[in-house]
């Protein structure tokens, strides 16, 4: 998926656990992750949003662009 800041490769994975699902948005340049946890219930969507931001504010963290 494209997205993110600066239009970089960014890939989201899902995995559920009962009740539970972990996404975890990957940036394709720099291999760094973010996870977020949320219901089953929750849209792929929102969780993919979420996981997407986390991951531009840890790239921000890390000095990164």
């Amino acid at each position: 998926m494209a997205g993110g800041e600066g239009g970089r490769e960014i890939y989201v994975e899902f995995v559920g656990r009962g009740a539970y699902v972990k996404a975890t948005a990957i940036d394709g340049a720099t291999g760094l992750e973010a996870s977020v946890v949320g219901p089953a219930t929750a849209p792929r969507a929102a969780l993919s949003a979420a996981a997407v931001r986390k991951l531009d504010y840890v790239r921000k963290q890390k000095g990164g662009t």
